[in-house]
């Protein structure tokens, strides 16, 4: 079997150049399916977004069964995959998974690895880069959503809670032979105001912050429903939002002593 990882991630981008995420992540997992196919792969599991939603039509609470509506070319290109998916599978019997991710943050908790992306976007990851030192300020994108602080609203998943739902949901295909398609996310909501918070206090001091204009693609309010991975598989996410930033800052401090010591 085969799990797909591989794309563009970033919402901003793909709305000023939709064509590097239509050629990324929908083109080049066009071709990554085709092979598989003809070399005779049985399972195949994909890593979606919760970017497929859109804006949610009844609440911020989204099931698998919502609406599929995506709002920006990210989201787009991730559904787009997620049918061809689904079209490969009737015409061939391939047996998928599709894990649709919800907001990743924290590092692994022993500190082995975490999250080095340049240039992230992240909240949690730009966060604790500013609490470190490594940015100046961290931009709020927009205050002025119908939110409770006015700040988009998000569900965070610890990278662990979800490399561990893959697990649980390759080993679902396996055994059962069935396919699956899951939301992977806590199925709470936090604001950028109140993320940024939880920061201050990890950190122990405020941060530099600037708050600016809406960025183009994101919607108000994204939360999980998760219950049918939990029904289905009894996974459920261990860590929470203080267990990310605080596994997320160990990371950046870590980082930061290893770059003082090779300067």
């Amino acid at each position: 079997g085969v799990l797909h990882f591989a794309g563009s991630v970033i919402v901003s981008e793909s709305v000023g150049d939709p064509a590097k995420y239509y050629r990324n992540n929908a083109y080049r997992s066009l071709e990554l399916i085709d092979f598989l196919i003809t070399r005779g792969v049985k399972r195949f599991l994909f890593s979606s977004s919760a970017a497929v939603y859109g804006i949610p039509a009844d609440g911020t609470l989204v099931s698998e069964a919502s609406l599929l509506n995506p709002i920006n070319p990210y989201g787009c290109s991730k559904l787009f995959v997620e049918r061809m998916v689904r079209d490969f599978s009737a015409a061939s019997g391939l047996n998928y998974g599709i894990l649709r991710y919800f907001n990743v943050a924290g590092s692994d908790p022993n500190g082995r690895t975490g999250q080095s992306t340049p240039n992230a976007t992240h909240l949690v990851k730009v966060a604790c880069e500013v609490a470190t030192g490594k940015r100046d300020s961290l931009r709020i994108y927009g205050t002025d959503y119908d939110t409770p602080d006015g700040t988009c609203v998000r569900d965070f998943i610890h990278v662990s809670d979800l490399a561990l739902a893959h697990v649980a949901t390759y080993e679902f295909l396996r055994r059962s032979g069935r396919n699956a398609c899951f939301n992977c996310g806590n199925g709470k909501g936090y604001s950028v105001l109140e993320v940024i918070a939880a920061v201050e206090r990890a950190h122990g001091r405020k941060l530099d912050v600037e708050a600016v204009a809406r960025r183009l693609g994101d919607p108000a309010a994204l939360v999980a429903d998760a219950s049918a991975i939990r029904k289905t598989l009894g996974w459920h996410a261990l860590y929470d939002l203080a267990d990310m930033i605080e596994t997320a800052l160990a990371w950046e401090r870590r980082e930061q002593r290893d770059l003082i010591r090779v300067s």
